[in-house]
């Protein structure tokens, strides 16, 4: 059985957000299309030096998500256990996001150090919910920037579910399309190249979301930064291979 954090605990926790809410940040927060629900406007990096008081905690994470309170639950993505995640608890949670913040802050900060990542983030591309279709592609965004180890074969497969989603029109699932084609494509120059052939076909879509996503991704991916960074990164691996 897990454990459970104390009430106590839990209670301070959640009276330490609510001395920093911010009506201000709130109509901020509006601004930007985050859903402002439940919400008390503390800071991501006042979240984060809460954070690191108790550390990794994952029977507080799971009480302060089932709160509701939006900065709570941020909290929680921050100190959830990854290795203690299960497939049910990680479907329950992206099945209760309400906003891209929330979405893309779990997924950076927890899902993707979970060994079930890649499983999930394939799962959750095939549903039909806006913010549960956005976790998977923004999930395989952060993977490709955090997961050191999978081969590019992994990536390559992973392209081609990019290519099938791109035709969403919803708003915040086409940026995370586009997020995941772009990340994928700048993790080496192999991958690159296999981005922006997607991205070129995308890019003269009669799909305007597959238009836009190609287009975007294509720009990126070709501009100079990021061939010097892909270059420097593709010298530094032979050199490491051939010491």
């Amino acid at each position: 059985m897990a454990a459970r954090a104390s009430q106590g605990h839990v209670a301070a926790v959640l009276e330490s957000l609510q001395a920093k809410a911010n009506a201000r940040n709130v109509a901020g927060m509006a601004r930007f299309g985050i859903n402002t629900r439940n919400a008390l406007g503390v800071p991501i990096p006042q979240l984060r030096q809460l954070a690191r008081k108790p550390g990794r905690d994952h029977a507080l994470a799971l009480a302060l998500w089932q709160s509701d309170i939006h900065d709570a639950r941020l909290l929680a993505t921050m100190i959830a256990e990854p290795a203690q995640l299960t497939i049910a608890q990680m479907d329950a949670w992206v099945e209760q996001f309400d906003s891209w913040d929330i979405c893309d802050q779990a997924c950076n900060n927890l899902f993707n150090r979970s060994p079930l990542a890649h499983a999930r983030a394939l799962a959750w591309v095939r549903r039909d919910e806006e913010f549960v279709r956005r976790a998977g592609f923004v999930l395989m965004a952060t993977l490709a920037v955090h997961d050191k180890r999978s081969s590019d074969a992994v990536f390559m497969r992973l392209l081609t579910i990019i290519k099938r989603g791109a035709t969403d029109e919803r708003n915040f699932v086409k940026k995370a399309v586009n997020w995941a084609l772009r990340q994928i494509g700048k993790r080496n120059l192999a991958l690159q190249a296999q981005a922006l052939a997607i991205a070129a076909e995308l890019a003269e879509s009669e799909n305007a979301a597959a238009r836009w996503i190609g287009r975007d991704a294509r720009r990126e991916l070709r501009s100079a930064a990021t061939l010097a960074r892909l270059r420097k990164k593709d010298v530094a691996a032979r050199t490491v291979a051939t010491s």
